[in-house]
């Protein structure tokens, strides 16, 4: 069986690998398929492409969505997308406007708290045109104010944190429209993460499925067995697609590594056997 990696970040957001470097690694792993899904954006797409095709890798354009939903971010995979849909590019750079309002108020926030520079500090770290919270995390790591990215989260950049700012992100049906209309296939990232009760998940879960959402990610790199477990059985309740991503950032990312992402179980139904999966290429 085919090895699908369908959820990474390059430097284009906020991983620390180029596109081409991401490209390397994967096919180090063992990656078969690779998806680069990059926050909001979707400027790497076409040097990976490119990487891709030299190091002889099956690759699939994406993106990684930022929604607001019941007062809570979540994210959105487009998969196999067009990343030149005038919709989808419309769509995102609302939220590239936003990116760049919340970063002010973070840092507006961490200078209130005693962190002065952290905006700044922020644009330097992000090499390319998305500014996101693992920027400033990586900010107060330099500056000692925490060990590791995992505890800045905890101690800054969460709820009733100092540097919390709350997403304004887009709905969940026009972000399904975008990437519907770029060609796409819409997935639910790592869903164990949302602070959401089962009732919450579900009243998601059933809109997602009826505006045109094909999928969710049962294994992802922040999922431990018991949510692999959950989720193989949720996919099947809402009738979804199941995918697999390990959500690598780079060597800081606290979540796990390509090579040791678990498979898919048995009785999931992958997303790449969608009908329309390679309708979309």
């Amino acid at each position: 069986m085919e090895n699908y990696d369908l959820h990474t970040h390059s430097k284009a957001s906020d991983g620390s690998l180029t596109p081409t470097e991401l490209i390397a690694y994967a096919k180090h792993c063992g990656t078969d398929v690779l998806a680069i899904t990059d926050h909001d954006i979707t400027d790497g797409l076409s040097e990976a492409i490119t990487a891709a095709n030299d190091a002889e890798i099956g690759f699939v354009p994406g993106i990684e969505i930022s929604i607001t939903w019941a007062h809570q971010t979540i994210h959105m995979l487009g998969l196999h997308i067009d990343p030149d849909n005038a919709e989808l590019q419309a769509g995102i750079k609302k939220i590239q406007a936003y990116r760049e309002i919340r970063a002010q108020r973070i840092s507006e926030k961490l200078e209130k708290a005693g962190i002065p520079g952290a905006l700044a500090a922020a644009k330097r770290l992000a090499e390319g045109n998305i500014i996101s919270r693992t920027h400033f995390a990586h900010f107060l790591v330099e500056e000692g104010h925490a060990k590791d990215v995992k505890q800045v989260f905890k101690r800054f950049l969460v709820r009733n944190k100092p540097g919390y700012v709350a997403g304004e992100w887009a709905d969940l049906e026009e972000a399904i429209q975008w990437i519907r209309a770029a060609g796409g296939l819409a997935v639910i990232a790592h869903p164990a993460r949302y602070q959401l009760s089962a009732n919450k998940m579900r009243q998601m879960l059933a809109i997602f499925r009826d505006c045109g959402g094909v999928g969710i990610e049962v294994v992802s790199g922040s999922h431990s067995a018991s949510d692999i477990q959950r989720f193989t059985h949720v996919a099947e309740y809402f009738g979804l697609y199941a995918s697999r991503g390990s959500d690598y950032h780079g060597k800081h990312t606290a979540y796990a590594d390509p090579k040791r992402l678990p498979a898919l179980p048995e009785n999931c139904r992958p997303v790449w056997t969608h009908s329309d999966w390679y309708a979309a290429r």
